[in-house]
């Protein structure tokens, strides 16, 4: 037979199961009172399922009423120690999350000044290598400008020698002595000049206008090449633009040159024959 007891300030419970002369088996409770550490007699039995029931004494049921209010009074104190934990709980997380909602924006703040100031310096960092930029700059066109000014002075101030006449940044000198071709550029090339070479329809209309009615050499004379003659000024160069000479044909001999009338009717010539020059320099 098995039994299960519980035990309170003053009293105690004693379950236990019978079996019946029909076999059946029946679940009995027994209320057993305590008093100064005495154990009393059984004072109440009552079969599990039964209606009928053993009274307790008058007095020790109203010491169980009283076990029963404590034991109320009991539960009422835990529950509203659990209620006034469970408001304090919220009041502190209402509060740590609020301190959490401050620290995060002094967080954000800092990180957002942080963010600023490294764009602020990002912002520097390129303004330096702009001015870097604009001084070399600057400084490239104030050689520039330095440079054309020189240019301008050389160009301006350049002073031809007597008989010589100046136009754009050269100077010209037309002979009256006869030559050949080569005493001619050499004639030249003791002024420190050459025979002229044309380059432009201005050049062209000056220099016809210095040559006054003559039959001048110029710098042009043929050269043999594997294809053939070919045309080639005193500096090397190939003539290329024929404005200056319509008409003038392909060299018949490397002995030939070139020279020009007052009209600028340009033909070639045998180099050894004698003739006015017009150097430039």
């Amino acid at each position: 037979m098995s039994a299960e007891v519980q035990a309170a300030a003053d009293f105690r419970v004693k379950y236990s199961r019978r079996t019946h002369s029909d076999g059946r088996e029946r679940e009995y409770s027994e209320v057993q009172m305590i008093d100064d550490g005495e154990q009393h007699p059984d004072v109440g039995l009552q079969e599990a399922g039964d209606d009928t029931q053993k009274k307790l004494p008058a007095g020790k049921r109203s010491r169980f009423r009283g076990f029963e209010v404590n034991l109320g009074v009991l539960y009422l104190l835990i529950l509203a120690a659990i209620t006034t934990r469970y408001a304090l709980n919220k009041s502190e997380n209402k509060r740590l999350h609020a301190e959490y909602d401050k620290l995060n924006h002094v967080y954000n703040t800092k990180k957002n000044h942080t963010e600023l100031q490294d764009e602020l310096q990002d912002t520097k960092t390129n303004l330096t290598q702009l001015q870097s930029s604009y001084d070399k700059l600057s400084k490239n066109h104030s050689q520039l400008q330095e440079e054309v000014k020189k240019l301008k002075e050389k160009i301006e101030g350049k002073w031809c020698p007597d008989r010589w006449r100046r136009f754009g940044c050269s100077c010209y000198f037309k002979s009256t002595e006869r030559k050949t071709w080569s005493d001619s550029r050499r004639d030249c090339q003791d002024k420190g000049a050459d025979l002229v070479m044309i380059n432009s329809k201005e050049e062209q209309k000056f220099v016809n206008e210095l040559n006054m009615r003559g039959y001048s050499w110029i710098g042009l004379r043929a050269k043999q090449t594997s294809g053939g003659y070919k045309w080639e000024w005193v500096d090397g160069s190939a003539l290329t633009e024929t404005f200056w000479a319509n008409g003038l044909q392909d060299p018949i001999s490397d002995d030939n040159a070139v020279y020009c009338n007052y009209d600028w009717k340009c033909s070639q010539y045998t180099s050894s024959f004698l003739m006015t020059f017009i150097c430039e320099k």
